[in-house]
């Protein structure tokens, strides 16, 4: 099992709640975030990109900060623990970003992969006037594979010349190329993103809990070995630890009944206008009512592992076992807090999940 974070660079990290401490996104905020997950042994750090927030009375994501210089300063300041910048695909070419990782790569000592976002929240993009058209929702993927297939030349060859559906490069050039290939990651949540991953991604995040979870950790290794492959899945998850369970789950109740519903609903708007079956978007539209161990929308739509530190272990072992997950993505209401607690009275309760 290896853990990772999802650092808060967006204001208030992923709860949409009055009742947490609401604040802006920093650079120290997200420093020392990521030193004290590399000091336990964390295994990769990913910060997301929003153009556009998403408003409501704790103004959620209205703040951003933007994730490749972020992840520059991180590697700056940190030594061992791997650094995932996200690429929206509609803001940026190929051939800039396959710079600017080689250049977070040169700046960590080979430590940069890439998270690819095909982007599903159209008003970040129509702002900017971005947004191609709503046929994109069903053909992202498509273009994302060729993205993925110029970063990777650019990368392996310093030089690419192509002519796709969307992209056309001629002796495109780029040095220096990258200590490595830097590893392609993404959140395929539906069938579309899933096969998206298989094909040409190395680790999936997923939004999903119980049975659900692990038919997807199936279905993904078995379409990967079909192309002769290896894929890892991630579980995205929101911990919520206390001395009690019954603390916990106060907090938790907390963070609900004060949702931020404002914000909620937009979020649900946007969504509501990708029809892509069973993705993000579906998960995030149906998670208003949803059990907080299924992904309730005030934790973004993530599965919580709640209760006392011992137990919040026990359930993550209990994953790990059920499901063959290969690590998790964490988030927490309070992230200082939260890793903290995660290192001194979650980690000595660790089994088959330990770090």
């Amino acid at each position: 099992m290896k853990y990772g974070i999802f650092l808060p660079n967006g204001s208030n990290g992923y709860i949409l709640s009055g009742s947490t401490s609401l604040y802006e996104p920093t650079f120290e905020h997200n420093k020392q975030i990521s030193v004290e997950a590399e000091e336990l042994g964390f295994d990769m750090v990913l910060s997301m990109m929003k153009y556009r927030g998403f408003g409501g009375r704790t103004g959620y994501w209205d703040s951003c900060l933007e994730t490749f210089t972020l992840m520059a300063g991180l590697a700056a300041v940190t030594r061992k623990i791997s650094l995932f910048p996200s690429v929206t695909l509609l803001a940026h070419h190929p051939a800039v970003v396959a710079r600017m990782v080689a250049t977070i790569d040169d700046i960590s000592g080979g430590r940069c992969g890439l998270n690819v976002v095909t982007g599903w929240n159209k008003p970040e993009y129509t702002q900017m006037g971005l947004w191609p058209d709503d046929s994109y929702y069903a053909r992202r993927y498509e273009l994302a594979k060729e993205y993925v297939s110029i970063l990777r030349q650019l990368w392996a060859d310093g030089r690419c010349t192509t002519q796709t559906e969307h992209y056309t490069l001629e002796d495109c050039a780029c040095y220096p190329v990258p200590r490595h290939q830097p590893m392609v990651v993404a959140a395929g949540q539906s069938p579309a993103g899933m096969q998206f991953v298989a094909e040409v991604g190395d680790r999936n995040f997923v939004m999903a809990s119980g049975e659900t979870l692990k038919q997807k950790v199936a279905d993904l290794k078995g379409t990967a070995r079909d192309l002769g492959r290896e894929v890892g899945t991630f579980a995205c998850i929101q911990i919520v630890a206390e001395a009690t369970d019954e603390e916990a789950e106060a907090h938790t109740r907390k963070i609900i009944e004060d949702a931020d519903l404002g914000a909620i609903t937009a979020v649900m708007a946007s969504a509501t206008l990708d029809t892509n079956p069973a993705g993000t978007s579906e998960q995030l539209k149906n998670a208003l009512n949803r059990d907080p161990a299924d992904g309730n929308a005030a934790f973004m739509g993530m599965p919580v592992i709640r209760g006392s530190y011992q137990r919040v272990a026990e359930q993550l072992d209990r994953v790990a076992e059920e499901t063959g997950i290969d690590g998790v993505m964490l988030c927490f209401p309070d992230y200082l807090k939260g890793i903290r607690d995660f290192g001194d009275r979650i980690m000595p309760h660790l089994s088959s999940a330990s770090l």
